[in-house]
C-alpha cells in the first residue's frame, strides 16, 4: 500500500465533524418531532376533555331524568295538593292579634294555636304573672265562640261546674240548669286548687266531649278546649291533679319569665296605654264554621309510614324503662300525631316532617312522664330526659 493510500484510509477513519447546517437541521428535526409530540398530546387532552363533557352532559340528564320521575311520583301520592293559604293567613292573623297584647312568650301562643287546632287541651304552668290567664283570654276572644272561666277553689263542687237540676213548680218537674261547663272555651285557673271529686267531673268532658248529670248525657259543641294554669311554687291549699286527668291534656306548657328587653317592652307598652289590658278590644279573627274547616284541612296532612313507627319508637322507648316510673300511653302516640300535623299546617307544608314531631314530643311526653325515685334524687328533669330520648332515637331519612 502506498504512502498516499495509507493517508486516504486515515482520513476515512477519523470522525466526520458535523458543519453548522448539520448542526441546525438536527435541531430542526428535534423541534418538529416535540412540535409534533406536544400537538398530540393536545388533541389526546381535547378529544379526553370533549368525552369527560358528554360524559358529564349524560349524568346531568340521567339525573334530571331521577329528579323528574321522583316529582311525578310525589305528585302522583298527593293526587291532589292541599291549599294551605287560607290556613296560614288565618293562623298568622291571630298569632299577629295576640303579639298586640303579649310581649314575647311566642312559644306559648304557638303551642296554644296547636292545640286549638288539634283539638286538645292544654295544662299552663308558670308562676304568678307571666300572662298565663290573660294569654288564653286573648286567644279565646280571636275566636267567635262562648268562652268561659272558672276559678277552682278547694270548695268547689262537681255541680258548680256541671250544672244541678232544680225542681220547678209550674211543672211539678226537674228542670237541668247548665253549668259554665256547657262552653267552647274553659279556662280553668288554679285547676290543682280543687279536689279530686271536682277533677274527676271534668273527665268525661274532656275526653268523651259530653257531660252526664242525673242520668241523662248532653253532648258538647264544638270545639270544646279546656285551657287550664296552675303555680307550680304555691302548694299550699292545692291537690295533685289525677293521673288519668293529666294525661288528657295534649300540652302542658311551662313558661318562663320574659328576658329583660321583653320586659322594658312591657313596662313601657302599659305607661303609654295609661291602663290593662282591654280584652273586649281584641278583633274576633275566625268562627266556630272557620276552625271546624281549618281542622278538617289538618286531618288531610300527610304522614308517611317510617314516621309513624318513629312516632310510635318514640313512646315504645318510654315504657320498661328502668330511669322511668311511668311511660307515655298510646293517647301521647295519637297527640304527637295530631299535633304534628297541625304544625305542619301552620308553616304551609301538606307534610309532616321529623323536626315537626321533635318540637311537639317534649311538650307532649313532660306531664306524662314520671321517672324513677333514683333520677329524681339525681336532679334530673323530666325534660332533659326527653331530650336524651329524642337523641337516642334514630330519625328515619
Amino acid at each position: 500500500m502506498t504512502d498516499q493510500d495509507q493517508n486516504l484510509e486515515a482520513q476515512d477513519s477519523k470522525p466526520k465533524e458535523e458543519t453548522p447546517k448539520t448542526v441546525e437541521a438536527i435541531n430542526s428535526t428535534e423541534e418538529v418531532k416535540q412540535e409534533s409530540q406536544e400537538k398530540v398530546e393536545a388533541e389526546t387532552a381535547s378529544t379526553q376533555t370533549e368525552a369527560t363533557t358528554e360524559q358529564a352532559d349524560a349524568a346531568t340528564e340521567a339525573v334530571e331524568a331521577v329528579a323528574a320521575q321522583a316529582e311525578e311520583a310525589i305528585e302522583s301520592n298527593f293526587k291532589t295538593r292541599i291549599d294551605l293559604k287560607p290556613f296560614s293567613e288565618k293562623v298568622e292573623a291571630i298569632r299577629s292579634e295576640i303579639a298586640n297584647y303579649i310581649v314575647g312568650q311566642e312559644q306559648m301562643v304557638n303551642l296554644l294555636i296547636i292545640a286549638l287546632l288539634a283539638d286538645g287541651h292544654v295544662l299552663i304552668e308558670g308562676v304568678p304573672g307571666v300572662a298565663k290567664t290573660i294569654t288564653a283570654r286573648i286567644l279565646s276572644r280571636t275566636i267567635d265562640a262562648d268562652f268561659k272561666r272558672i276559678q277552682f277553689t278547694p270548695d268547689l263542687l262537681p255541680s258548680d261546674i256541671i250544672g244541678t237540676s232544680i225542681f220547678n213548680a209550674q211543672s211539678s218537674k226537674f228542670t237541668f240548669n247548665k253549668g259554665p261547663l256547657f262552653s267552647n272555651i274553659i279556662l280553668a285557673d288554679e285547676i290543682n286548687r280543687a279536689p279530686a271529686k271536682t277533677q274527676a267531673a271534668l273527665f268525661e268532658a274532656m275526653e268523651e266531649r259530653q257531660i252526664t248529670a242525673d242520668g241523662t248525657t248532653y253532648k258538647l259543641d264544638p270545639p270544646f278546649v279546656v285551657l287550664a294554669t296552675q303555680n307550680p311554687v304555691d302548694q299550699e291549699g292545692t291537690y295533685r291533679l289525677p293521673e288519668a286527668q293529666i294525661d288528657r291534656f295534649l300540652f302542658k306548657i311551662l313558661v318562663d319569665y320574659p328576658t329583660l328587653d321583653q320586659e322594658v317592652k312591657i313596662i313601657t307598652d302599659f305607661h303609654e296605654r295609661k291602663r290593662n289590658i282591654n280584652v273586649d278590644d281584641v278583633k274576633t279573627i275566625i268562627t266556630r264554621k272557620e276552625l271546624k274547616d281549618l281542622r278538617d284541612l289538618i286531618g288531610d296532612i300527610f304522614v308517611e309510614e317510617k314516621l309513624i313507627r318513629y312516632i310510635a319508637q318514640i313512646v315504645e322507648s318510654t315504657r320498661n324503662n328502668p330511669n322511668l316510673f311511668l311511660g307515655a300511653s298510646p293517647r301521647a302516640s295519637l297527640a304527637i300525631l295530631h299535633a304534628s300535623k297541625a304544625l305542619a299546617a301552620m308553616q304551609g307544608r301538606d307534610f309532616v316532617s321529623p323536626d315537626d314531631i321533635k318540637f311537639v314530643v317534649p311538650h307532649i311526653l313532660v306531664h306524662r312522664l314520671i321517672l324513677s325515685p333514683e333520677k329524681e334524687i339525681e336532679g334530673i328533669e323530666s325534660m332533659e330526659y326527653i331530650q336524651e330520648l329524642l337523641n337516642e332515637t334514630e330519625i328515619p331519612r
